[in-house]
């Protein structure tokens, strides 16, 4: 990795493209800092003090702390995830945006983009109107009447459309995803405060702690445990053999090739995650926008809510957060195979394998292959699955010890999942670099 990056910063090109990606990372985190107008700086700390580790610290985490600030960015890209979600899931159900996703190339794949941030600019309106409704009775806003509702949720929206317009600019002129890209800065934004917290264990205020030591050297090996293991489970993959016979094109006799068809076990990667603590605490979201003081309430509604928030938060009872856990890994799992699914068809797969006159050594072609292929990647996705809800759970744990996790197994998830992706970039750079340079 590190020679990756010695060799990208000898190369004027790929350099380029470092330099405006960091460029453009800077931009937006001073827009971190920049407060949507009519909001009280003191009165939105002290909300966010007071509301303690529930969906606000969720959502400050991937926000890179810009919602803790009230900021132009506190929505993050969180109305473009969703609704990149929604557009996938339409492109199953309906034919005429499959066929447009599927076969209609460039073009294509620009009107899904473009129907993509459509949706995305609806989305953020929506939900900027359920935070200064959810917000207004705090009296963190100077002026609570509708100009002010306006200019607030205006500022909120025109911050989100900057962002995905951020995320488009790192992703054609720049390196790596964009969108995952400005989640990836947001989280490792709050590695001095993790440090600081660490530190905060070893040097207490009645001095140097023994005890501290221990426990922070113990974060630490367990932070690269995960980091490792993460990394092997996103690297590992199933080489599926595939031969292919001899055959005739034009007048030449084309030899045998065998080549595989590679299935990583965690292909979904970290979208199961993300739909399913989008899905647990959607419910939360919906309350406390018409009843922000839910939390101090008792209920029906106030069950409903603990449930919900029992994803990010550790005020609420032990019981809701079993609960939570194992809705919450069931839905991962599900999500998981669904996911899967929706982008690796066996049938399609076998279909295409037979027609090129290849075959599975030991599988007979045709329905045979697609059984053997669904079979495997049944297995894959399960275990792929069963770790990603692990990851997502075990901090869920965490929060009851007085250990402060300032990292949860998602953000560590999304940093490797974007670091590894982002080094492929640059090697696919660099590859493109050298094959340009021989042609000319």
């Amino acid at each position: 990795m590190f020679k990756t990056i010695k060799n990208a910063l000898k190369t004027p090109e790929v350099r380029k493209r470092l330099l405006y990606t960091l460029v453009l990372i800077i931009v937006f985190r001073l827009g971190c800092f920049i407060t949507v107008p009519g909001v009280d700086l003191v009165q939105i700390q002290n909300a966010m003090q007071s509301s303690g580790n529930t969906l606000t610290g969720l959502i400050d985490i991937i926000s890179g702390g810009a919602f803790s600030r009230f900021s132009i960015f506190a929505m993050s890209v969180t109305p473009y995830i969703t609704a990149s979600i929604v557009i996938q899931l339409l492109t199953m159900i309906i034919p005429s945006l499959e066929r447009l996703a599927k076969e209609g190339g460039e073009v294509g794949r620009q009107k899904v983009d473009k129907y993509t941030k459509a949706l995305s600019i609806v989305l953020a309106l929506i939900e900027g109107i359920g935070l200064y409704l959810s917000y207004q009775s705090q009296g963190i806003f100077v002026d609570s009447g509708i100009l002010s509702g306006v200019l607030v949720v205006t500022g909120l929206m025109a911050g989100t459309a900057l962002l995905m317009w951020l995320g488009d600019q790192i992703t054609n002129k720049g390196i790596g995803n964009g969108v995952s890209m400005i989640i990836f800065i947001g989280i490792v934004s709050r590695l001095p405060s993790a440090v600081r917290s660490i530190w905060s264990l070893i040097m207490t205020e009645s001095g140097f702690s023994t005890t501290g030591l221990l426990i922070a050297l113990a974060i630490v090996i367990g932070a690269l445990i995960l980091v490792t293991a993460v990394v092997f489970i996103q690297q590992a993959e199933r080489r599926i053999p595939v031969q292919y016979a001899k055959k005739v094109v034009g007048r030449k006799m084309m030899g045998a090739q065998n080549t595989y068809i590679p299935l990583k076990i965690a292909m979904a990667g970290v979208m199961p995650i993300i739909f399913a603590s989008s899905f647990m605490t959607f419910p939360a979201m919906i309350i406390q926008i018409f009843d922000p003081s839910i939390a101090t309430h008792t209920g029906f509604w106030n069950v409903i809510y603990n449930f919900s928030v029992a994803t990010s938060s550790s005020n609420v009872a032990i019981g809701y957060t079993i609960a939570n856990a194992i809705v919450y890994l069931l839905l991962i799992v599900g999500f998981t195979f669904f996911y899967i699914y929706a982008t690796f068809n066996p049938a399609e797969v076998s279909a295409n394998i037979k027609k090129n006159g290849g075959f599975i050594p030991g599988i007979r072609a045709g329905k045979p292959t697609t059984e053997y292929l669904s079979s495997v990647l049944t297995k894959l996705t399960l275990f792929g699955g069963l770790f990603l809800a692990l990851i997502a759970i075990l901090p869920m744990f965490m929060r009851f010890t007085n250990l402060n996790v300032a990292f949860g197994g998602t953000s560590i998830l999304i940093i490797v999942g974007v670091a590894l992706e982002t080094v492929q970039q640059l090697e696919s750079q660099l590859v493109m670099r050298h094959y340009k340079g021989f042609l000319e």
